[in-house]
């Protein structure tokens, strides 16, 4: 899998494949998307499809700006998206807020004081990483409720990971951590088996994956086996913004 993670604009369609697939996010591309990542190509079509996505393009793009990386798609800044590296650091806490006020449009999506809420949390350490969008952003957009299923959706939206126990054929079974609500907040639950399929897979990468590697997964997808320094940030960054959620929950 990392010969599919060296180039960015393959790499960000790993992640976006899997709402996309479920129409969640992005134009209706879903069949294109899937041809990009199995021929493991990138002819500059892909990039103009996932430059179409409303949420997740304007946050790659302040990103870039903020670390002044021309291009949105550098394999760095959508590592610092979706997994998290040091290009978040420096994203000025003024710039977030204009790109949550005008680019997202945020105020027009929440009221006063829900708007206030997220405000709050820039000064605390929120940084434009994936889980700062879902665990307090997509959160207060209407898109949860406090009903079982909504935290299941918290969790199939956040970038999670797990260890691999067994890949055998098109299923990889994991063990991992579901986003739960234990005494009022959410965290992080006791560790459990879950099976997945491999959509992504290209022939010949169907056996790569092997008993403890560790892997991401956006929506039930596996996104791409993580090195060590990868799943430290993404924790980092996953549970910093949990605490930050459970503040005003």
């Amino acid at each position: 899998m990392s010969r599919i993670a060296v180039d960015g604009v393959l790499r960000c369609s790993r992640y976006s494949f899997g709402p996309n697939r479920l129409h969640y996010c992005g134009p209706d591309k879903n069949k294109e998307m899937f041809d990009y990542i199995q021929e493991n190509k990138n002819d500059g079509g892909l990039q103009i499809l996932l430059s179409q996505f409303k949420t997740l393009y304007p946050y790659l793009k302040h990103i870039a700006s903020a670390n002044g990386i021309a291009d949105p798609f550098d394999n760095s800044v959508v590592e610092a998206y979706w997994l998290g590296n040091d290009l978040l650091e420096n994203v000025d806490k003024r710039q977030f807020y204009r790109y949550l006020t005008e680019d997202y449009s945020l105020k027009k999506k929440v009221s006063p004081k829900e708007f206030a809420r997220v405000e709050k949390k820039l000064g605390e350490g929120a940084v434009p990483h994936h889980s700062f969008h879902v665990f307090d952003v997509w959160r207060r957009t209407g898109d949860f409720e406090e009903r079982g299923h909504t935290f299941e959706s918290l969790d199939e939206c956040r970038i999670a990971w797990g260890t691999v126990l067994e890949a055998k054929g098109p299923v990889v079974t994991i063990e991992t951590e579901r986003i739960e609500l234990i005494e009022g907040k959410l965290a992080l639950g006791a560790t459990q088996e879950r099976r997945l399929m491999r959509p992504l897979e290209a022939e010949y990468d169907i056996e790569q994956l092997k008993k403890g590697d560790i892997v991401s997964v956006h929506w039930g997808v596996i996104c791409e086996k993580l090195a060590a320094p990868q799943l430290a940030q993404l924790k980092k960054y996953t549970l910093r913004h949990l605490e930050l959620a459970n503040r005003t929950i």
